[in-house]
């Protein structure tokens, strides 16, 4: 049996974020804080997000196709020099490794995939390697492909840009006030001065922030809305993973419910933006990933940069089981038999039944 799905495939996306805030700054703070109610803020964002992206959710895979030699001190980042956390460190993926990756995603019904490399920002050789890359995976895979390689100036970015690269990740990660406390090895101006390069470029940006990196709330309310003012069209909303090696001093404990309430700030304040479910959300949302699907409209699976996260089977389960649909990229999705591909790891398949009966009661 196929399942519709009601809107599968998207071809055109805004490249700058066009509608104007449903909330001010108060009510974004009174959000957060918890003053109002939870259910109240979530029906105003769902409204939001249902004008904008229906009931789909985009589904995006990672792919770190350079890991560590980083001389970059972010201290969030199990990748940051002397960090000490053991991560297995490799030098940039052949053209080749990562195409085949991208093929591997699209397999699993990725809309986009993010190529992301670890550094202080791609030389003139590396930036060329990566074009080549890009285009190749946009014209034999009409995928749709996301890079993050940090700092750039405005040619390399016109040259991504000329390659196909429809979006760049570089994330702001925490308010202007609260940067020097995260990273001392580059500042929030060059990053925000990066954004501008890409946009002026055409490419749609991705920058989005890590929550629980000892901010307060008006640093979190300051983020959102710079964001906001940069007209972000995709925003990862990363909850902060205590990674070995990571130098936070005082790092935050979140609750599923504050980081659903930063989910639906976002989503009030930037309205037409993609809000995306980054890391942490198995470990942080715990039990309310569903509902966090009523504010944000995407996320990601297959884990993260350095840390395991959900697989794509249980990942499009969760988001069938909410009520939603994954969302594809153009020629990608319409002929999947999800009941059958996804039913074998149903725990009341037929097949798992001998297991189930295993159980026990322990009798005292």
């Amino acid at each position: 049996m196929k399942l519709s799905l009601e809107t599968p495939t998207v071809t055109e996306e805004k490249v700058f974020s066009e509608v104007p805030s449903i909330i001010d700054r108060e009510e974004t703070y009174a959000i957060l804080s918890g003053q109002i109610p939870l259910t109240e803020a979530l029906d105003k964002a769902y409204k939001v997000r249902e004008k904008y992206f229906g009931k789909t959710v985009r589904i995006h895979v990672l792919d770190n196709i350079k890991n560590g030699h980083c001389p970059e001190d972010c201290g969030y980042c199990a990748q940051r020099k002397n960090a000490g956390s053991g991560v297995q460190e490799y030098s940039m993926k052949s053209p080749e490794e990562i195409f085949q990756d991208a093929v591997q995603a699209k397999e699993n019904g990725a809309y986009r995939f993010c190529m992301v490399t670890a550094g202080t920002g791609p030389n003139s050789l590396a930036t060329e390697k990566l074009a080549f890359t890009i285009e190749k995976i946009s014209k034999e895979l009409g995928l749709k492909v996301c890079l993050s390689a940090g700092l750039l100036d405005r040619e390399k970015a016109e040259r991504l840009k000329a390659a196909g690269l429809d979006r760049y990740n570089h994330n702001l990660n925490t308010s202007k006030a609260h940067y020097p406390e995260i990273c001392d090895t580059h500042t929030y101006e060059q990053r925000v001065e990066t954004i501008t390069h890409l946009m002026k470029a055409g490419v749609g940006m991705c920058s989005g922030v890590i929550v629980g990196m000892g901010e307060s709330l008006w640093d979190l309310t300051d983020v959102i809305y710079e964001i906001k003012n940069l007209k972000v069209i995709s925003i990862p909303v990363n909850f902060f993973i205590p990674v070995a090696g990571h130098a936070i001093k005082n790092p935050q404990g979140l609750t599923p419910e504050f980081c659903l309430r930063t989910l639906i700030a976002f989503r009030l304040v930037n309205p037409d933006s993609e809000v995306r479910i980054a890391a942490g959300r198995e470990g942080h949302l715990r039990g309310l990933q569903g509902m966090a699907l009523y504010a944000a409209n995407s996320l990601f699976a297959s884990g993260y940069l350095n840390v395991k996260g959900s697989d794509a089977a249980d990942t499009i389960r969760m988001i069938l089981d909410s009520g939603f649909y994954p969302e594809f990229s153009s020629g990608m999705g319409e002929e999947i038999d999800w009941e059958s591909a996804l039913g074998k790891d149903h725990p009341y398949a037929p097949e798992n039944f001998p297991e189930l009966y295993k159980y026990r009661k322990s009798l005292k």
